[in-house]
């Protein structure tokens, strides 16, 4: 999937950026969800097995003591890498993580953490649910970001947690 650089959703977050000149997206939500199309992607330190489901009510991957209120999926690739990758790290567990092709069960919105807080729109798109997403594959390959460029996100979020600005919305 990753070889394909003409596939729009293997494009890169800065790619994304780029591409959308600062123009806005009309919200997805809840309500206006259905013109939004897969595959989608799920990030996490979790192994899955195609049919199970993911779903809410689960410790964060990003938060120890916090329960997730919702599943974190993306139409773009590199998102679900980020995540894959954090919630590892966090784990302070070797390797990558797992990524995977889901489907949701019920309807979804623009994921609000990201949403207008850097870039108009959802660039990324990126979304969330307290719906279970199934499982339809694992993403057998892609490409990993590097351990540096990892750590200097786990090292910017953890500055952002110690000054009390990493704010997550559930």
């Amino acid at each position: 999937m990753n070889d394909d650089q003409s596939d729009p959703r293997s494009k890169t977050i800065e790619q994304a950026i780029a591409e959308s000149d600062g123009t806005r997206s009309a919200p997805v939500t809840f309500e206006r969800c259905d013109h939004v199309v897969g595959p989608f992607f799920h990030g996490t330190k979790v192994a899955f097995r195609p049919g199970d489901l993911v779903v809410v009510g689960h410790p964060s991957n990003y938060h120890r003591g916090r329960v997730a209120n919702h599943v974190y999926f993306a139409a773009l690739l590199e998102p679900a890498v980020w995540a894959a990758e954090l919630a590892t790290a966090f784990a302070e567990r070797s390797g990558s993580g797992r990524i995977y092709v889901v489907e949701p069960t019920g309807p979804f919105e623009d994921d609000p953490n990201v949403t207008d807080k850097r870039f108009p729109g959802n660039v990324t798109q990126s979304y969330r649910t307290p719906h279970p997403m199934r499982v339809v594959e694992e993403v057998a390959t892609w490409d990993a970001h590097t351990r540096e460029q990892v750590q200097t996100m786990v090292d910017s979020i953890m500055r952002l947690r110690a000054q009390g600005l990493d704010v997550i919305e559930d």
